[in-house]
């Protein structure tokens, strides 16, 4: 199941390679890979989500269609604006490692930053009530989105 998914996400991602957005037919799409529209809905669900840098638009109905659009930020402040935001003032453990890949994707972090990320936020290195866990974390992940985001300013300033 997962080749599947990962075929039905890079195809998806070849397509949206020149438009930040790409208008699909769920049911086109799952007779191309022979598999159940819900299967498509999942890969959906779980790669292109907002913490992945995605929004989905679904239109129902005899000329339904899925719109799954690129969020470009116009300026790495929204990004971190929006990005904060979204982590709120609690956070799970996945939606911390979806944002993370995000940027890693994007280039804003390098592999090792990532995984230092993805260790400091991780359930192992918060030794806590579950509830107090995503407190915890959100404060934690928030601080390194900052420390990242100013890295990268100064980085910027650097190469002028």
């Amino acid at each position: 199941m997962a080749q599947l998914s990962d075929s039905i996400e890079q195809f998806i991602k070849e397509l949206m390679r020149e438009d930040a957005h790409v208008d699909l037919r769920r049911n086109e799409l799952a007779q191309h890979f022979g598999c159940a529209p819900s299967q498509i809905n999942y890969v959906l669900a779980t790669r292109f989500s907002v913490d992945h840098g995605y929004i989905i638009e679904s239109r129902r109905g005899g000329g339904g269609y899925v719109r799954i659009v690129r969020i470009e930020s116009h300026g790495e402040t929204n990004l971190l604006d929006m990005l904060l935001n979204r982590i709120g003032n609690s956070v799970d453990e996945d939606t911390c490692f979806a944002i993370i890949s995000n940027l890693l994707e994007h280039n804003l972090v390098t592999a090792r930053e990532a995984a230092l990320m993805r260790a400091a936020v991780s359930r192992n290195a918060l030794a806590l009530p579950v509830s107090a866990k995503d407190v915890l974390r959100a404060a934690v992940f928030r601080n390194l989105l900052i420390q990242v985001f100013r890295n990268h300013e100064e980085e910027e300033r650097d190469d002028v």
